[in-house]
């Protein structure tokens, strides 16, 4: 019996070990970063976002409009469930990579976190790079 246990032990101590090795086929080749997001603002240009850097800081970024347009763009607007308030941003790399930028949104334009553009502010500086997003942390 005590043979039994003992054995029983060796073998839930040591098949962690084993649980957490990944294999090269199982593995993935994309990751990605979330990002809180405190504004949006729509242009013509596309959508400006004002978001969250480092502890205390901020930043923005650009996405254009040109990116929303495919089925399989680069960017996707998906707006968020009642009850959820805040936006975020998810940003997927393939292999190191800018691949895809997924920007969680409230529902309603009229939500604090929906902002407005004042006339005649020059916006195209936001959105210079139009191959990938550069985001700052």
């Amino acid at each position: 019996m005590k043979k039994l246990i003992l054995a029983l032990l060796f073998v839930a101590l040591i098949s962690p070990v084993f649980a957490q090795t990944v294999s090269e086929e199982n593995s993935s080749e994309f990751y990605y970063v979330k990002v809180h997001v405190e504004k949006v603002y729509p242009s013509n240009e596309g959508y400006i976002v004002l978001y969250r850097k480092g502890i205390n800081g901020m930043a923005t970024v650009g996405i254009p409009n040109e990116w929303f347009v495919d089925a399989a763009g680069k960017a996707e607007l998906i707006t968020l469930p009642s009850g959820a308030n805040w936006p975020y941003m998810t940003i997927f790399y393939r292999n190191g990579e800018f691949s895809h930028i997924r920007l969680y949104v409230h529902r309603s334009r009229a939500h604090q976190t929906w902002g407005s553009i004042p006339m005649g502010t020059n916006v195209k500086n936001h959105f210079k790079d139009a191959d990938e997003i550069k985001i700052e942390f």
